[in-house]
């Protein structure tokens, strides 16, 4: 019987009584328990399949609008259940989700299209996401959740940690902080069979070392950025701790929506002008969503909370990472790369457009009908331009799982 719900993305209360039920169903394999507490006062819970020394970490919920994360972490437990090879001298171990706050403000759970997840769109600002938080923060302002994931780390000094990502259109691809020889294979061959394109120019990844197409691996801390303004340094985030046991971090995307415009490795006629007009573009459409927001904030007095916060995050990025993109040579001169770079370009002035609208809804402010066009305008723009095609909810799954296996066993041969 499968643990997962058709057709639609589980919440945190469904993949905790998920889990619960597979812990009771093998009491002497698996073992659930509570390793933290968000600041909201939500549990933060880990499952654990089998007590081997060698351990592999999965984590999903990181970031609250990737939701298939979720829906692959019941679906490994269950296979890491059922295959018994899978747990031969390795124990893992699945924290349900990173970030049950973040999860309890993002309710798409079954979108029809980019605009009905843009209507219900939630993404913490940096400094509150478990993952990213310490790239941003000091040590002793660091959320509750980001120490609880650091703390499971150091409990169980796992080889491998996966962390379960996605994104809203695109392709898929894997970040890693050290090479896994042979992953690149069965993760190409993967994404073929379930044709879902692999997004080779990864904005995420610019200027990274690639070990195959789609798999790029970080460059080691104190390297140069390739967008300098942005705050949130991989290399600074939770994926590096673990290398302080001799392990490392992958991280799997896997898209909602797919396009093929981010598959092509075609060189790009005129990259840096192509650069230099999605800058333009993004500071453009900003602009409109901060016009919205002055003329609604005397109205706003005194209203704060997490929608906002990252709102108004989302906007500040902005003008700094269109002058990395007018200013600084391109990372990367594929169709693949400014195709990536143009869906950046396009989801962060509609994201911080999506959680505005949802406090001018909340608030019932008289702006809001002119901010819901916009997001409305948007969404199907995006979606036109990257001749967006659903990827069904089991391939996405299913492409995810099968990466996370190849990057087990690949990277248990790594570490000896």
């Amino acid at each position: 019987m499968s643990l997962l719900p058709e057709l639609r993305y589980p919440t945190v209360t469904e993949i905790v009584s998920s889990a619960r039920a597979l812990a009771a169903q093998h009491p002497r394999l698996c073992v659930l328990r509570q390793v933290g507490v968000s600041r909201g006062g939500r549990p933060l819970r880990l499952l654990s399949v089998g007590c081997a020394r060698r351990a592999v970490l999965v984590v999903a919920g990181a970031h609250a609008n990737e939701p298939t994360g979720g829906s692959t972490l019941l679906a490994l437990a269950e296979r890491v259940v059922h295959e018994r090879p899978l747990r031969s001298g390795v124990s893992w171990h699945f924290l349900l989700c990173a970030d049950p706050d973040g999860a309890s403000l993002h309710v798409t759970p079954a979108p029809r299209s980019l605009l009905d997840y843009h209507l219900g769109f939630f993404r913490p600002a940096g400094p509150e996401q478990p993952e990213w938080s310490p790239a941003v923060l000091p040590p002793d302002r660091l959320p509750p959740e980001t120490r609880a994931l650091t703390g499971v780390i150091d409990e169980l000094r796992p080889y491998l940690q996966v962390t379960l990502h996605g994104t809203d259109l695109g392709g898929s691809w894997v970040q890693l902080t050290k090479d896994i020889p042979g992953l690149a294979e069965p993760f190409a061959k993967s994404a073929a069979e379930l044709h879902i394109p692999v997004e080779t120019g990864a904005s995420d990844a610019a200027g990274w070392p690639a070990a195959g197409p789609g798999v790029h691996v970080m460059p080691d801390p104190g390297s140069g950025a390739a967008y300098p303004s942005m705050p949130d340094d991989a290399r600074r985030s939770t994926w590096y701790h673990v290398h302080r046991y001799g392990g490392l971090t992958a991280v799997v995307e896997v898209p909602m929506w797919a396009s093929d415009l981010v598959d092509d490795p075609a060189p790009h006629p005129t990259p840096a002008a192509a650069m230099r007009r999605l800058a333009s573009r993004l500071l453009r459409d900003t602009l409109e969503v901060e016009r919205v927001l002055t003329e609604a904030q005397p109205r706003l007095e005194g209203v704060d909370g997490p929608l906002l916060r990252a709102a108004r995050w989302a906007l500040e990025l902005v003008p700094g990472l269109a002058a990395d993109w007018m200013h600084t040579p391109p990372a990367d001169h594929t169709r693949a790369y400014v195709g990536s770079v143009d869906a950046f370009a396009r989801r962060l002035p509609l994201r911080a457009a999506a959680m505005l609208l949802r406090v001018l809804q909340e608030n019932d402010d008289r702006a809001a009908p002119r901010l819901e066009r916009l997001v409305a305008m948007w969404s199907d723009a995006f979606a036109e331009r990257f001749r967006a095609r659903w990827v069904p909810l089991e391939h996405q799954v299913e492409h995810q799982s099968r990466t996370v296996v190849a990057a087990a066993l690949h990277a248990r041969e790594r570490s000896g």
